[in-house]
């Protein structure tokens, strides 16, 4: 445990940081997971309007340092392979 005063507090911002991240990360898995949901029933149009939020919000972690920026783009480039292949059907 943190013995001095500033390393309580650099224990305490971690701990809010951690919680943070958690929850966008979290939050990314969801949209991923409702988008390839998406795409595989067939609904395109929603799976679209759905990937480009979700662009948004890849960007937005990988630009706060949650995420590295080569994970968003993975991920955003699989996520629009998965309605290409939908689309295709």
């Amino acid at each position: 445990m943190a013995h001095t005063k500033s390393a309580k507090k650099r224990h305490r911002q971690s701990e809010e940081n951690r919680a943070k991240n958690r929850s966008v990360k979290s939050s990314l898995k969801t949209i991923g997971k409702k988008i390839r949901e998406a795409a595989a029933k067939g609904s395109v149009e929603s799976a679209e309007s759905e990937l480009r939020l979700a662009m948004a919000k890849f960007d937005r972690a990988a630009a706060k340092g949650v995420i590295h920026a080569n994970a968003a783009a993975r991920s955003k480039s699989r996520l629009a392979a998965a309605i290409k292949k939908a689309k295709g059907k």
